[in-house]
């Protein structure tokens, strides 16, 4: 005998268990970097969150939040163990203030060129680096974007070493970047990455360092009248998944994750390496100077300067790192 009281019970819970499912097992990631939506870091975030999204059928939602919106570099990082972040874009310099050996990478002039980094970034010692980094932190290292070949902006020109004396330049607080222009005599200050354009146009600082697609994004060849092509650093961008949310990945979450953030960074990658290639034209047509150095001069002052052993760095790993060929990761 039909019973209707039992059918609309069952029914009614039914229709509870459909509104309540999707509410409790969907989890928000935050995802923060300091670039701005221009650049390829953000915009393959934002595909990767897409494809994070895609692959666990709506598990994980992924927001992300560009060009300091949740604080400066520095901040996102201390946000990984704090829980105000879940995943970030950061160098591997802030990575070496937890577990220095992996800041050697910073060693002006480490690396030959793009490719070096990315066969560097394969290598046996980039997973030393990254297993060491996530001893000390329990954060995991999912993947490393290629971010530019550091070079130079300036008010001032030089083409010496010698010429840097006295330069008031930005470099981030970090020992590191710090090295080649001390080095030289420059007298360096640490601003915001947010507020370098206006210390560039009130003249606060003379000169800043960064890659050219930096230098482009942040529109900072508007108030600079020269670019010296100092090529001091290889950069490159980790993707870091925070320890509490790492934690709680399935394997198979685990690997969805790696993948993704694996492939954004190989489609970031290669946009950078493409607008690079044009953009020493682009500062020329919009009437800046570009002059290049010689790289040996500049390498022979560091050396005299500074150790690899005062910065925590271990002069071994920096050996293996130039025995690497570009194309091999071994």
């Amino acid at each position: 005998m039909f019973n209707r009281r039992r059918f609309a019970a069952l029914a009614a819970l039914a229709g509870l268990s459909l509104l309540a499912a999707p509410t409790m097992a969907q989890t928000k990631l935050k995802w923060a970097h300091v670039y701005e939506t221009s650049e390829a870091f953000h915009t393959e975030a934002l595909w990767a969150a897409g494809e994070i999204a895609r692959r666990t059928n709506g598990k994980f939602t992924v927001d992300v939040f560009p060009a300091s919106q949740l604080g400066k570099e520095t901040d996102i990082n201390q946000g990984l163990s704090l829980g105000s972040v879940d995943i970030i874009y950061t160098g591997s310099s802030f990575g070496a203030r937890s577990y220095p050996p992996m800041g050697v990478i910073y060693y002006p002039f480490t690396f030959r060129d793009s490719d070096h980094l990315l066969a560097f970034a394969k290598s046996d010692i980039f997973k030393e680096f990254a297993q060491g980094y996530k001893e000390k932190t329990g954060h995991q290292i999912t993947a490393t974007t290629y971010y530019g070949v550091r070079h130079t902006s300036t008010n001032r020109p030089f083409k010496t070493c010698a010429e840097m004396k006295g330069l008031k330049i930005r470099v981030p607080d970090v020992p590191a970047y710090l090295a080649m222009p001390r080095s030289c005599g420059a007298n360096t200050t640490p601003i915001a990455f947010a507020e370098v354009y206006l210390a560039l146009q009130n003249g606060t600082v003379e000169a800043q360092e960064n890659p050219l697609t930096t230098i482009e994004a942040k529109k900072f060849y508007e108030v600079q009248k020269h670019i010296v092509l100092t090529g001091h650093i290889v950069d490159q961008l980790n993707t870091i998944i925070a320890k509490g949310v790492w934690e709680k990945l399935s394997d198979a979450e685990k690997q969805i994750f790696t993948e993704v953030t694996q492939e954004a960074a190989a489609r970031a990658t290669a946009r950078v390496k493409n607008d690079e290639s044009k953009l020493v034209q682009f500062f020329k047509d919009k009437g800046l100077t570009v002059t290049e150095i010689n790289r040996a001069e500049f390498l022979e002052a560091v050396n005299k300067a500074v150790t690899f052993e005062q910065f925590g760095y271990r002069k071994a790993d920096w050996e293996r790192i130039q025995a690497i060929k570009s194309g091999q990761g071994s």
